[in-house]
């Protein structure tokens, strides 16, 4: 087993990994460590990796098990790397072009920039995704990050006791409706949603975190109305500065976070001007054999 050390990025949060070659890590008790470092701090950043698009799907399986493959766009558009799992975040077309500013896909990739966590929407739904940084703009494209259980804990007790056994609906045909982006009939089909607790507690870990994303849609056991305007005071209260760091990308950046903890938005750059390729993986949330 090799040491690896963590240098925290935020006093609640988001921890820097001593150097490290991914491609080569495989005895499980270096991977345990990885996992209790996702457990304490949600976000683990990676300097200087070099992962071909198969080395991307090997250390995630190695790291997290089973991969998530029903994503939007793999709705909408075939994927340019031949397998679902790798999900394409850029603005690149299948030649490699920068996308025109009303093609489709981009369309659906913009409500990236509105707070998330990946694949709510599915049962099971993701645990860790696993964001690598191909190519990188010369100018700024971040990524922010919200501290779910620090959110949760700055709750008042009669709010923690109202949300205690609440349910979501979580839906991305909803959460793209709402950004004017609607899917054909034969993409909703392969997109029906799912249901997840609002509050969950993690194997490993005695804290709680509110579990959001622009996918929560309504609170089950509440009429719409009431539930939607719950959802939205939350999300207002868990993306308060405090809650919140980013991640300033750099060429072979890998940066894990774990879903069930966080959530995360892309901030904007000149899209139509600069490319930014990055590959992520997104593992399920299915307990370790």
């Amino acid at each position: 087993m090799m040491t690896i050390t963590f240098k925290k990025l935020h006093p609640t949060f988001m921890a820097e990994v001593s150097p490290i070659n991914l491609r080569e890590l495989s005895d499980e008790a270096s991977l345990e460590e990885l996992r209790k470092g996702m457990t304490e701090y949600g976000v683990l950043v990676f300097k200087g990796q070099e992962f071909s698009l198969q080395d991307q799907l090997d250390f995630a399986q190695r790291l997290d098990g089973e991969l998530h493959s029903k994503t939007s766009n793999s709705a909408v558009s075939k994927n340019r790397f031949g397998n679902d799992a790798l999900t394409d975040i850029s603005n690149v077309t299948q030649d490699g072009d920068i996308m025109a500013a009303d093609d489709r896909r981009r369309m659906n990739n913009i409500s990236n920039r509105i707070w998330h966590t990946d694949a709510s929407f599915v049962d099971p739904a993701g645990r860790y995704s696993m964001l690598f940084a191909r190519n990188i703009p010369p100018v700024r494209a971040d990524t922010e990050f919200a501290d779910m259980r620090a959110a949760y804990d700055a709750l008042d007790e009669q709010t923690k006791e109202t949300i205690a056994n609440l349910h979501v609906r979580h839906s991305i045909v909803y959460s793209r409706h709402t950004m004017g982006f609607d899917f054909a009939e034969e993409e909703k089909a392969k997109l029906p949603g799912a249901t997840q607790p609002l509050v969950k507690m993690i194997p490993g870990s005695a804290r709680k975190g509110l579990y959001l994303a622009s996918h929560a849609d309504h609170v089950v056991e509440w009429p719409v109305p009431e539930g939607r305007l719950l959802l939205k005071e939350l999300m207002e209260h868990a993306t308060q500065p405090q809650f919140v760091h980013y991640h300033e990308w750099t060429l072979g950046d890998l940066v894990i976070w774990d879903n069930r903890t966080t959530m995360h938005r892309a901030r904007p750059f000149d899209d139509k001007l600069y490319k930014r390729e990055l590959t992520r993986v997104t593992t399920l949330d299915i307990a370790h054999v």
